[in-house]
């Protein structure tokens, strides 16, 4: 897992910046009520989010369990922002309307006690609204995608839609609304996807099967055109459950 105290300086810049930030967020308010009056954003990494999803009438709190990325969003959220473990918040129970969580669960591998957290600081009838499928969501047909389809799999994603329903159910949580938003500044080039390979990244996405490795699937993308094209933007899906009650 990348050391997110260190990523914090760069990750903004790195991973879509604002465009996919009111992308995301955009999404996040169209399911939320409007009779809600409080929303915690957990795994708010700088907070370019969750400063976004505030609007009149709704207070606003972030929680990350990196330093640094809390560091980034206290200053743009000031004291609505605690360094927190997203698996054990600092919260009591039935405190807030609202519990965001983008981008979160994929890199969590005990996320069932991220979404057990959520359901206990939500009130009763309070939604959890969290992005599904994350790696999934950045196949989208491309030419790079019909090299690397064969050999990737997606079975041990920790945000597995099937797997979050049946979490959220577990802890008395209903679905409650889908919405999907792009990932602005996401789509992959030929070269950047062969150099992130060669890397090491992506290495949870492949079977080994049959033997094929992340060198040679590099070399498959260096014969595509237009090696510094980016592709299509990746589709993100978003999954409410609302908590009985």
């Amino acid at each position: 897992m990348l050391d997110y105290d260190r990523e914090a300086a760069l990750y903004d810049a790195t991973r879509g910046g604002v465009p996919r930030a009111e992308a995301a967020a955009g999404a996040v308010r169209g399911l939320i009520p409007d009779h809600a009056r409080s929303l915690l954003d957990i795994g708010c990494g700088t907070g370019l989010v969750t400063e976004r999803l505030r609007h009149p009438g709704l207070r606003v709190l972030g929680c990350d369990g990196s330093y640094g990325m809390a560091r980034k969003a206290a200053a743009r959220l000031g004291a609505a922002v605690v360094l927190g473990d997203v698996r054990r918040l600092p919260l009591r129970d039935a405190a807030v309307d609202a519990v965001s969580a983008v981008w979160l669960l994929h890199l969590v591998p005990g996320s069932a006690a991220v979404v057990a957290e959520a359901a206990r600081v939500l009130k009763p009838g309070g939604l959890f609204v969290t992005t599904v499928d994350k790696d999934a969501g950045h196949d989208v047909d491309s030419d790079i995608d019909a090299v690397l389809r064969p050999h990737r799999s997606f079975a041990a994603a920790s945000d597995r839609a099937g797997l979050i329903e049946e979490y959220a159910a577990a802890g008395g949580l209903r679905p409650a609304g889908r919405a999907r938003f792009a990932g602005h500044g996401q789509g992959r080039s030929p070269r950047g996807a062969a150099q992130a390979l060669v890397a090491g990244r992506f290495r949870s996405w492949f079977t080994d099967q049959d033997g094929t490795t992340a060198r040679e699937l590099a070399e498959r993308l260096a014969r595509l055109p237009g090696q510094d094209v980016r592709r299509p933007d990746p589709s993100y899906a978003l999954y409410a459950f609302r908590k009985d009650g």
